[in-house]
């Protein structure tokens, strides 16, 4: 099945800025930002699920674009940082800022790119079925909750 909204070039361009602008490059130069990692692939598949809330981005991002494009009609792309910057932040005052959730979902697109799982030292993989190794905790802790005693009915 074809995503109906899957996002224009256009839109994909501008959406790197704010993915970079959601999670900068590391000091260190270590950790990419989101936008250059890629992540608006991630958003793309994984908000054509979500269809109202994708359609929501898309009018948010083409809102974006055209306040960058009143100031350079390269749009953000020929924006100094201080101006994309004011952009961003005029964007964000206005009816057509971005919803808090594409936060989550660039997080979440990051953050299971196996290359940052890779600087992060974690094996890049999934979770589950083989799970992470944990330290031993101190299962003492849990004493006050076994004396408690069952606080539930058997159905």
């Amino acid at each position: 099945m074809s995503d109906p909204i899957a996002f224009t070039e256009a839109q994909r361009c501008v959406l790197v800025h704010v993915l970079d602008d959601i999670i900068p490059a590391s000091a260190d130069g270590r950790l990419p930002a989101a936008g250059q990692l890629g992540a608006a692939d991630y958003l793309d598949r994984s908000l054509g699920a979500l269809p109202e809330l994708k359609a929501m981005i898309a009018q948010g991002i083409d809102a974006l674009d055209a306040l960058a494009r009143r100031r350079d009609p390269r749009g953000l792309d020929g924006l100094s940082a201080d101006e994309r910057t004011a952009v961003l932040a005029e964007h964000a005052g206005s009816e057509h800022s971005f919803p808090p959730i594409l936060i989550m979902h660039t997080f979440a697109g990051y953050y299971q790119d196996p290359r940052i799982l890779a600087v992060l030292g974690m094996a890049p993989r999934p979770p589950h079925p083989e799970g992470y190794e944990m330290d031993p905790g101190d299962l003492s802790l849990l004493e006050p909750v076994r004396r408690r005693g069952k606080l539930y009915r058997e159905c």
